[in-house]
C-alpha cells in the first residue's frame, strides 16, 4: 500500500507541476526535477525508497540515448567537421579543464573533478534545438554553431558515460589501464552491435513489418533497444552506449522515423520518472542556506562557458556577433548533466552537497535558457559594435528607384523567389525580407532588391517603405512568426493588405484575427489543384471548375475545414485545440432534434457548423435552416472535437 501510496504522489506532483510550467512555457524537465524535490526527502518527504525508482528510471536515459543514436548522422558530421572539431572538441576539452582545476583547487578529489568538469560543460541539447526551431533561428550562422558544437557534446557524453562508473571500481590497476581495457571491450562490442545492425537487424525489420502489426513493430524496438544495452553492461560498460550504439544501427534504415515515433512515450515517460529521481535528491534547504554560493557557481560556469565559446568561434574565423550569440545560447548546463549527476551520486564519486549545488545551479540555467536564446542575437550584435556596420550595408536598399506601389516579400526562401519571379515578369516592384545572411548576399550579388533582417523590425520595414506598398506577402511559412509580423505591420501600416501563406489550416483563425487579409493554406490550396483536375479530367467545363474554386477560397475554404478521424489521427492536447472534425449523428425517434428545425436548435451558437442532412437515399449539401429533421436523419456537423461531442450530446438528449 505504501508504494501505491508513493508512485500516486509522484504522479499527481508530475502532473500538477508539468501542467503548470508548460503554461509558463518554461521546460518539461525543470518540471519533473521540481516535482522529484516536492515529493523527496528534502521535501515533503512522500517518498522514501526513491533508490527503487532509480533502476526503473535509468530505463528513460536509455530509450534517450537510443533516439540520439537514430538522430546522429555520420554524414552530418562530416559537413560539419570544421565547426564540430574547431569549435565543438576544443570547447568540451578547455571547459572541461578549467573547470576541473577549479574544482581541485577547491579541495575535491580527481574523480569528482572530472565529473563536475564534464557536467558543467555540457549544454542542453533538448532547449537549445527546441528555442532554435520555434525562432527559427536554425538557419542563422549562430545557430549553425551551435548545433555543430552540440553535436560532439552529445558525442562526448558516451566516454564520460563509460569513465565515471569506474572511479567506483576499487582497484590496483591504473586508470589508464581500465580505460585501455574499456577501449578494448568498447570496440569489441561496437563491433557486434554494428555487424548485427547491418546484416541481421535490416531483415528481422523487414519481417515486422511485413506482418502490420503496430504493436509487434514496438515491441521489437523496445527488444532491440534492451538488448544492445544488456550487451555493453554485460561487458561492464554503460547500458546507454549500448542503447546509442542501437540507435545508430538504425538512424540509417528505412524504418528511423517510425521507431522514433514508437520509442517515444516511452521514453518521454521514463525520462520524466528519471527526472523526477534527480529531483528527489536536490536538498532546498541546502540551497536557501547558501543561495550566493548558487549563485557565483551559476554566474561563473556560464560566463567561463561563454568565453571560452566565443574565443574559439572567432578563432575559428566566424562573425564576432555570431561567436557571441552561440556562446550565450550554450551557457547552461544541459540535460546530461543531470544524467551525469545521478550516474557519480549513485557509485559515491560526487558529494551529496556537490550535487545539490549542482542540480540548483543547473535548474537555474536552464531556467533562463529561453529567454537567453531569444536575445542572443540582439546581445551578440551589442556585445560586437564593429560588426553592426556590416548589418546596415545589407539593410539598404541596391536600387536607387523611388520605391511607390511595390509589394513586401517576407521571407526569399523558394516561394518568396517564385513570387518575385512572376512580379518581375509583370513589371511589379518589389522588396523582399530575409534573415538568411548568405541568401540574401547571393540575391543582393544579382541585383534583386532585398533588406538583411527580420521582417519583425520596424526599421526593415521602414525602410522597405511599407508606407508606400500596396501589398505584404507573408511567404516563409512559420505561423508563430507569420503572426507577429502581421501585428507589427498592421501597427505601422494599418490599411496595406496582407497576404500570408502558411502549411496547413491550424492557425488560419489566429492568422484572420491578427489581422491577415488572406490566408493561403499550402495543404487546402494542394487539395483545390487535385479537385480541379480531377474534376476537369470528369468532364466538368472550365469555367465550372473555376467559380467553384473561387467560391472556395472567398468562403476561407469552409468546406475543406474538417474531417473524419482515423485510428492515427493527432489526439494531442495541441492538436485538438486546432483540428475540426467531421462527424455523422443519426437520430433515432428518441433524439430531442427530431421535430425541431435546424434554426430552432440554433446550432450556429454551440460554434458548429451543419455540412450536409442525409434523408433516405439522398444528400443535401448545407441544408435550409426551415428545415425539420425527422427519425433517421443523418445530420453531418463540423467544429472542434470537444463542441462536436456536447452539439451530438445535445441533439440526442437535449442538453
Amino acid at each position: 500500500m505504501t508504494d501505491y501510496v508513493e508512485i500516486l504522489a509522484i504522479l499527481t506532483s508530475a502532473v500538477l507541476i508539468v501542467w503548470l510550467f508548460r503554461k509558463l512555457h518554461l521546460p518539461a524537465i525543470l518540471a519533473y526535477l521540481v516535482a522529484g524535490m516536492l515529493v523527496g526527502e528534502h521535501g515533503l518527504a512522500l517518498t522514501h525508497e526513491s533508490v527503487d525508482y532509480e533502476h526503473f528510471a535509468e530505463l528513460g536515459i536509455v530509450f534517450l540515448l537510443f533516439t540520439l543514436g537514430l538522430e546522429f548522422s555520420l554524414p552530418k558530421l562530416m559537413a560539419m567537421r570544421h565547426l564540430v572539431v574547431a569549435v565543438g572538441s576544443l570547447q568540451v576539452g578547455i571547459s572541461m579543464l578549467i573547470f576541473m582545476s577549479i574544482a581541485l583547487f577547491l579541495g575535491q578529489s580527481f574523480a569528482s573533478a572530472i565529473v563536475i568538469g564534464g557536467i558543467l560543460a555540457l549544454s542542453s541539447t533538448a532547449i537549445v534545438i527546441r528555442q532554435l526551431s520555434e525562432s527559427g533561428a536554425m538557419k542563422r550562422k549562430s545557430g549553425q554553431i551551435s548545433v555543430a558544437v552540440l553535436l560532439f557534446q552529445d558525442v562526448a557524453v558516451v566516454p564520460l558515460l563509460i569513465i565515471i562508473p569506474m572511479f567506483a571500481e576499487q582497484s590496483d590497476t591504473s586508470m589508464v589501464l581500465e580505460l585501455l581495457l574499456a577501449l578494448v571491450k568498447g570496440v569489441f562490442v561496437v563491433g557486434i552491435l554494428l555487424s548485427v545492425g547491418k546484416w541481421v537487424l535490416p531483415r528481422i525489420f523487414n519481417l515486422v513489418a511485413q506482418v502490420r502489426t503496430d504493436e509487434l513493430f514496438v515491441l521489437t524496438t523496445l527488444l532491440v533497444t534492451l538488448v544492445a544495452a544488456a550487451l555493453t553492461q554485460w561487458f561492464g560498460l554503460s547500458m546507454a552506449l549500448g542503447a546509442f550504439l542501437a540507435g545508430m544501427m538504425l538512424g540509417e534504415s528505412q524504418y528511423k522515423h517510425q521507431l522514433e515515433a514508437d520509442i517515444r512515450p516511452y521514453r518521454d515517460i521514463l525520462l520524466g520518472l528519471f527526472f523526477v529521481t534527480v529531483g528527489m535528491k536536490l536538498n532546498l534547504a541546502l540551497l536557501l542556506s547558501s543561495p550566493l554560493l548558487v549563485l557565483a557557481l551559476l554566474v561563473s560556469f556560464m560566463l567561463i562557458k561563454i568565453l571560452v565559446l566565443k574565443f574559439l568561434v572567432v578563432r575559428a574565423g566566424e562573425q564576432t556577433k555570431d561567436a557571441w550569440a552561440s556562446a550565450i545560447m550554450l551557457a547552461q548546463m544541459g540535460e546530461f548533466g543531470f544524467v551525469l549527476i545521478a550516474l557519480a551520486s549513485q557509485v559515491n564519486v560526487l558529494p551529496l552537497d556537490i550535487a545539490s549545488l549542482l542540480l540548483g545551479a543547473g535548474v537555474i540555467s536552464m531556467a533562463i535558457t529561453p529567454f537567453m536564446v531569444e536575445h542572443a542575437r540582439q546581445w551578440g550584435v551589442w556585445l560586437s559594435k564593429e560588426e553592426q556596420q556590416n548589418t546596415d550595408e545589407l539593410s539598404q536598399l541596391p536600387s536607387q528607384n523611388e520605391l511607390n506601389d511595390h509589394v513586401i516579400i517576407c521571407g526569399f526562401g523558394r516561394i518568396g523567389q517564385t513570387v518575385s519571379r512572376f512580379l518581375k515578369q509583370e513589371s511589379i516592384d518589389f522588396v523582399a525580407i530575409d534573415i538568411d545572411p548568405l541568401r540574401t548576399t547571393k540575391a543582393r550579388e544579382a541585383g534583386e532588391n532585398v533588406l538583411f533582417g527580420s521582417s519583425r523590425k520596424t526599421e526593415l520595414l521602414e525602410a522597405a517603405k511599407l508606407s508606400k506598398a500596396k501589398l505584404v506577402v507573408i511567404a516563409f511559412g512559420e505561423d508563430k512568426q507569420s503572426i507577429e509580423v502581421i501585428q507589427k505591420v498592421r501597427s505601422l501600416a494599418p490599411d496595406v493588405p496582407i497576404l500570408v501563406r502558411t502549411r496547413n489550416d491550424d492557425n488560419l483563425e489566429r492568422l484572420q484575427l491578427a489581422g491577415a487579409n488572406q490566408v493561403v493554406p499550402e495543404s487546402l490550396e494542394g487539395s483545390l489543384m487535385l479537385v480541379s483536375q480531377v474534376l476537369s479530367l470528369s468532364g466538368i467545363p472550365f469555367s465550372k471548375i473555376v467559380k467553384r474554386v473561387q467560391k472556395e477560397r472567398k468562403s476561407h475554404y469552409s468546406h475543406l475545414h474538417g474531417f473524419f478521424q482515423g485510428e492515427h489521427t493527432d489526439m494531442s492536447p495541441e492538436a485538438i485545440e486546432r483540428i475540426e472534425f467531421a462527424n455523422a449523428v443519426l437520430l433515432t425517434d428518441d433524439s430531442f432534434a427530431v421535430g425541431h428545425s435546424i434554426a430552432a436548435l440554433n446550432l450556429t451558437a454551440r460554434r458548429v457548423t451543419v455540412v450536409s442532412l442525409k434523408r433516405d437515399n439522398s444528400e443535401t449539401e448545407e441544408p435550409p435552416l426551415d428545415t425539420v429533421l425527422q427519425a433517421q436523419d443523418t445530420l453531418v456537423i463540423r467544429g472542434k472535437p470537444r463542441r462536436v461531442e456536447r452539439v451530438e450530446r445535445y441533439l440526442q438528449e437535449g442538453r
